[in-house]
């Protein structure tokens, strides 16, 4: 989820009934910590790309971040009630961003797969206009505030089981359309009936929508990796290194450009996207030499 959904659910766990001086503080501090990690973006999209939602988003710093913001703001007083809050705040930014396809390293740093819910898309404007309206009513309306936020933490849990009953039965009508071995099921925006699918059989891998509501499977498209020495020494590249660690199902090709190589890695399971989304590009000559990369969320 975005930072500014997060900060809100801190907003709504607080309205629960937290009422010291620094709760407010120190709850939207906590759910928002996890993002701290975006300062990785100072050394490079691949960088970021890398290390995003990897060790600030892992059980460990659960455990650690609650406890450093209860010492700052509680050494004194109110230790573990400050921590306490944080690991409710730290916990929520976790549990939100488990649903994404995007994925969180859980046990970084010991662990750096990737685990995901595939429940949401990156954004989710539901959640977050929920939490807003949740926010505003306990606002109007002071005497409910708990109840409301409550209500509010429920309806959100329940949402996502909605997304996960529909998340599995687009799974289960897919391993009947389909003769892939794997297959893997993504949100699409504001979608609840329309999935997008990665299907993988050998080296073919199929792409494309699966529909509930008409009950059809729409294939996008059928990609069949090749053996390309370009390819193989793109595997080299920095940039390309990161994007590897990052994606699920990385698919690339070969372009020529002005006389030169170029590689191109695409994530699959983002593929419906318009434009080059999570794609990194490797600019070589013909003896394979690296002249420039990059990469695009």
């Amino acid at each position: 989820m975005d930072p500014v959904t997060h900060g809100l659910a801190g907003v709504v766990i607080r309205n629960l009934g937290f009422k010291k001086k620094a709760a407010l503080g120190v709850l939207i501090l906590a759910s928002v910590a996890p993002d701290f990690d975006y300062i990785t973006r100072f050394w490079g999209a691949d960088v970021f790309l890398r290390y995003h939602r990897g060790i600030t988003h892992g059980v460990l710093a659960l455990v650690v971040v609650p406890l450093i913001i209860g010492v700052f703001f509680g050494l004194k007083r109110g230790f573990f009630y400050y921590s306490f809050i944080s690991f409710l705040g730290y916990g929520a930014h976790i549990l939100l961003d488990l649903t994404n396809q995007y994925g969180i390293r859980l046990f970084s740093p010991l662990d750096w797969l990737q685990y995901s819910l595939d429940l949401t898309f990156i954004v989710d404007p539901y959640v977050s206009i929920g939490l807003l309206l949740s926010i505003v009513f306990s606002r109007l309306n002071k005497n409910k505030a708990k109840t409301i936020a409550f209500a509010t933490l429920i309806l959100v849990f329940s949402y996502m089981g909605v997304r996960y009953f529909f998340h599995e039965k687009t799974e289960d009508f897919l391993r009947n359309e389909l003769d892939e071995y794997i297959c893997k099921v993504c949100p699409l925006p504001n979608d609840f009936l329309r999935w997008w699918f990665v299907a993988k059989s050998g080296d073919s891998v199929k792409v494309g929508f699966a529909d509930l509501f008409t009950k059809k499977v729409y294939i996008h498209e059928t990609y069949v990796q090749k053996i390309n020495p370009f390819i193989e020494r793109s595997k080299q590249d920095r940039v390309v290194k990161s994007f590897l660690e990052f994606a699920r199902y990385p698919y690339a090709e070969v372009q020529k450009q002005d006389g030169k190589e170029v590689v191109v890695w695409k994530e699959l399971s983002y593929s419906f996207l318009p434009g080059e989304h999570f794609t990194a590009r490797v600019v070589m000559d013909k003896r394979g030499n690296v002249l420039s990369s990059d990469f695009k969320f």
